[in-house]
């Protein structure tokens, strides 16, 4: 019989490396994997280990830990600041154009800078209006599908 140091490494695990929504797809992956576990363990192994639901695709709730859930919402923070403050994104050539409302072009401009779009090499912000270059070789689509990964939602021109 497996012990409960070697359980709660493998819920970690399976938790990291799959998109599991409820206790009866953890404990079904827990089974696969060897172990004889009760709900009631179970639900005290996730309690121990901090795991949280949050937010995932479609509306659906997924298993996530604590300290990985305070990285999700801090990408959700800069998301609804990028989506409240801009206007429109038009580029050209490598320049990206990000018009803001009145005042939000520095908070745009940092969301896009802390959502690490790895496709921008760099951004300035004004009032209004914040730029950002692209990096060598990304074209303008690389770019859009970029953005909407990151943001879901975003409108471009």
């Amino acid at each position: 019989m497996k012990g409960k140091d070697e359980r709660l490494s493998t819920i970690r695990q399976l938790i990291r490396s799959n998109t599991i929504q409820n206790q009866d797809e953890l404990l079904e992956l827990l089974q696969k994997e060897g172990f004889e576990v009760t709900q009631a363990t179970l639900s005290r192994d996730l309690r121990y280990l901090q795991v949280v639901k949050i937010p995932g695709d479609n509306g659906t709730y997924i298993y996530s830990f604590s300290t990985d859930s305070s990285v999700q919402e801090t990408s959700q923070i800069y998301i609804q600041d990028f989506l409240r403050g801009y206007l429109s994104v038009e580029t050209s050539g490598n320049m990206v154009v990000i018009k803001t409302f009145q005042g939000h072009a520095n908070t745009v401009c940092n969301a896009i800078d802390n959502l690490e779009i790895s496709e921008i090499l760099g951004t300035v912000a004004g009032d209004n209006t914040m730029f950002a270059v692209l990096r060598e070789g990304v074209t303008k689509s690389d770019f859009e599908k970029a953005l909407k990964a990151k943001i879901p939602g975003v409108e471009i021109n």
